[in-house]
């Protein structure tokens, strides 16, 4: 069977989109408005984390942005590492920011980048509530 140059053209959207689905994207995202009172308070102990989005952008870029309070003292978990970036806005209250042994305290508006591979962690010092939002930006695969 002969196939033309404009037969294959009509055909490759829809092979674009089969393999897409084989590959289990994620879902794009798509403009939005994410309201803080509409965002889902999920209590960790002393700590509530709420989920903001989590998908790729328009480029097939992996994207997850979430909110955390930290309770004076607490820290969302060990220091640890992972291949993807991440970066973090203090929004209220304040933080020690470890990355790869150096230690340094950060007040509310300040920003934190975390590259790829870097042993990093945060603590909440108190004596108040901290209250920051996580991007990250890819993926670990």
């Amino acid at each position: 069977m002969n196939y033309s140059r404009r037969d294959l053209c009509l055909l490759l959207p829809a092979l674009t989109a089969a393999a897409a689905t084989q590959n289990g994207s994620e879902e794009k995202l798509a403009g939005k408005v994410y309201a803080y009172g509409g965002l889902t308070a999920k209590p960790n102990g002393a700590n509530v984390g709420r989920a903001v989005l989590k998908g790729e952008t328009h480029s097939g870029y992996a994207l997850e942005v979430h909110l955390t309070e930290l309770g004076p003292g607490s820290q969302p978990h060990p220091p640890h590492r992972h291949l993807h970036e991440e970066m973090l806005m203090l929004r209220t209250g304040q933080l020690d920011v470890t990355m790869n042994g150096e230690t340094k305290r950060i007040s509310p508006g300040s920003v934190v980048f975390v590259a790829s591979n870097i042993l990093h962690g945060w603590k909440n010092p108190g004596p108040e509530r901290a209250e920051y939002f996580v991007t990250e930006l890819g993926s670990d695969t």
